[in-house]
């Protein structure tokens, strides 16, 4: 086993064993800390994909975390009012069951993806960057201007969405939910990077024109990656929606996306455990840092730099070495 390795394994050790030592020391607050590093990182890891992988930089990767999200809301919304979404002659009753919203926040993230990345996969550089934020902001605006879901409000939704067998509301329980769907999001990530698929897709990232000439398509390569990395990011959206019971545009805002590409580049672009390591670093600067100073911020870009300037790898990279591992 590599040093990376055992480094993953004592960090997914860890996230797992802060909640359960706060369940039983009696601080839930602990508890909901984790589960929020677990969601957030999850969502990068999906964008990880198409970043780390890929070489794509996606300033719009919030859009599919706020379908995710929206996709909660409006169904558990409907659910609680005994609302139909849609008119007749199609009734469709909301839900609060958890595996068919992130059936739902999962499919409809997915295809979103498919249509912009579509479009901005043709692209490359600055200006895949700029599609991709404008898409963003697209469906940010639409958020505040819908006006039957809150609007810049947002949606309150009263009561966590249910699990078969499990108690959501309990803490720790939606905790194990949450922990659970990070480690197939990184199972699925690190199988993919060992894949033929993945070592195509590392190809285009170095030499698209190269992997052409050998009969590759790097279009479909790349639209796949960033469907699937959609998909991924839109289950984590549901989940956040479903820990914080409330939906908003935010949800949507380039400000979301740009943390994601924050966690990844604290922890290691390409690194499989990057995204976990940098958004618990992020939670943690903005708990400690942001009840001393309104302005704690600063000191995360302080730490951004010190890592893009001294330890190209991340802070995986500093600690594992140089070789990027997805074991």
């Amino acid at each position: 086993m590599t040093r990376e390795a055992l480094l993953n394994t004592a960090i997914m050790a860890l996230l797992a064993a802060v909640p359960i030592i706060a369940h039983f020391t009696g601080n839930p607050f602990t508890i909901t800390l984790a589960t929020k590093v677990a969601i957030l990182a999850m969502a990068a890891v999906g964008l990880n994909i198409v970043l780390g992988l890929g070489g794509l930089v996606s300033f719009g990767h919030a859009v599919f975390f706020g379908i995710g999200g929206y996709s909660m809301g409006i169904l558990a919304h409907h659910a609680q009012l005994f609302i139909p979404i849609m008119e007749a002659p199609f009734l469709i009753d909301g839900t609060k069951s958890m595996p068919i919203i992130w059936l739902v926040a999962v499919i409809t993230s997915a295809l979103v993806a498919l249509v912009i990345g579509a479009l901005a996969i043709r692209t490359s550089g600055v200006y895949f960057i700029m599609i991709t934020l404008a898409f963003g902001q697209m469906f940010y605006y639409f958020a505040i201007s819908w006006p039957a879901y809150g609007g810049e409000d947002g949606l309150p939704i009263y009561v966590r969405n249910s699990f078969p067998g499990l108690n959501t509301l309990d803490p720790i329980q939606f905790f194990a939910i949450t922990y659970v769907a990070l480690g197939a999001a990184l199972f699925l990530s690190a199988r993919l990077a060992r894949s033929r698929f993945g070592l195509a897709l590392g190809a285009t990232r170095q030499n698209a024109e190269r992997v052409e000439t050998v009969g590759v398509d790097a279009y479909r390569l790349r639209l796949v990656a960033f469907v699937i990395s959609g998909a991924i990011t839109g289950f984590a959206g549901a989940l956040f929606a479903d820990l914080n019971r409330f939906v908003a545009p935010t949800m949507f805002s380039w400000q979301m996306s740009g943390e994601f590409i924050v966690f990844i580049i604290l922890g290691g672009i390409g690194r499989l455990f990057g995204p976990v390591v940098g958004a618990g670093l992020f939670i943690l600067l903005e708990h400690f840092l942001g009840g001393v100073s309104d302005y704690w911020l600063i000191y995360v870009g302080a730490i951004l730099l010190a890592v893009v300037l001294f330890a190209r790898g991340g802070l995986i990279g500093a600690l594992a070495g140089r070789e990027v591992a997805h074991d």
